[in-house]
């Protein structure tokens, strides 16, 4: 088990982060063993495709990212420093690892280091430059394309755990994070079977939490250097449904079907323009239920960067539930 102590400053300093490159290593996971990941088998199906059709080589990322994964290198899941940075920042963080961090890292990786990890050992400058190309084509490839829909999970997910800690506080934050994790007074748990680590974290450099779709159903924890957690979102399930959501009929007979199936497909938050999307309703006319929900007090919306993201309420909620 991993125990983290947290001083008054590094509850302060808790943040959020996304990852592209994090996106990219955990995605390598979910090819390589679909069957324990089957929520993402559409995207598996498409991926394969695309990689196939444009000759996209991956051999060494492949390599350091072996099923099961006890051990994941530190410069393939480094936490970004930035709330979202884009590719080529992380890269560039990549690339400039020095040569005594990757050979540490891959020390901790088992013997016998299969053949292109061996040479990245013997070059690390070489290696992380062809690293780097093979992320940048793979991401190319099966995860940019379906990055809008991604990243508004783990918006949609930024946002809820924000409003909880603003409205109850870090154990808010932490209620339902994970299976693993826990959260009392000033101490977060994660359940590990493979470690007994205590931790206390009195730096001020806080906690970075950074939801990740591909990780489902598993997580990440870092407690060296920048202490972070790598987790999967709130609605992965969701993620790749093409059919749409179904609503109770007692809540439809009520405020009606549409705007009940519109409650329903709030499981994450979603823009007008998705929605509309998911239930083949045109933009305005999603726009129109949205604005009435609102006004009722069942939904709300925040801006994100150049999107607007509804969101249930709690009174939504309990209509849902009950």
């Amino acid at each position: 088990m991993l125990t983290l102590d947290f001083s008054a400053q590094d509850v302060a300093a808790i943040r959020f982060a996304c990852s592209r490159v994090i996106e990219v290593v955990t995605s390598v996971q979910v090819l390589k063993d679909p069957g324990a990941k089957a929520v993402h088998l559409p995207w598996v199906r498409r991926a394969r495709q695309r990689l196939a059709a444009g000759g996209v080589r991956y051999d060494l990322l492949s390599q350091l990212v072996p099923m099961p994964a006890w051990h994941l290198p530190g410069f393939l899941t480094a936490l970004p420093s930035a709330t979202a940075p884009d590719i080529e920042a992380e890269l560039a963080v990549l690339v400039a690892t020095g040569p005594e961090a990757v050979r540490a890292e891959l020390d901790l990786v088992g013997q016998p280091l299969p053949p292109l990890v061996a040479a990245l050992y013997a070059d690390p400058a070489a290696g992380l430059e062809r690293l780097a190309g093979e992320i940048r084509a793979y991401w190319s490839a099966v995860v940019e394309p379906y990055w809008g829909r991604i990243v508004r999970l783990v918006e949609g997910e930024i946002l809820h755990r924000a409003r909880r800690m603003a409205a109850d506080g870090p154990a808010a934050l932490f209620d339902g994070l994970h299976p693993k994790v826990r959260w009392e007074e000033t101490r977060m748990t994660v359940t590990q079977r493979r470690y007994e680590i205590e931790h206390r974290l009195d730096g001020g450099r806080g906690l970075v939490l950074v939801p990740s779709v591909f990780i489902w159903p598993g997580m990440v924890w870092q407690a060296e250097g920048q202490p972070g957690l790598v987790y999967p979102p709130r609605g992965v399930a969701t993620l790749w449904e093409s059919a749409g959501a179904i609503a109770p009929d007692g809540l439809a007979r009520v405020i009606g079907r549409t705007r009940a199936r519109l409650l329903a497909e709030l499981d994450a938050p979603a823009s007008t323009t998705e929605l509309a999307a998911r239930t083949g309703l045109s933009a305005a006319n999603v726009s129109h239920h949205l604005t009435a929900l609102r006004e009722a007090g069942l939904t709300a919306r925040h801006r994100t960067g150049r999107t607007v993201l509804y969101l249930r309420t709690e009174a939504a909620e309990l209509l849902l539930r009950g």
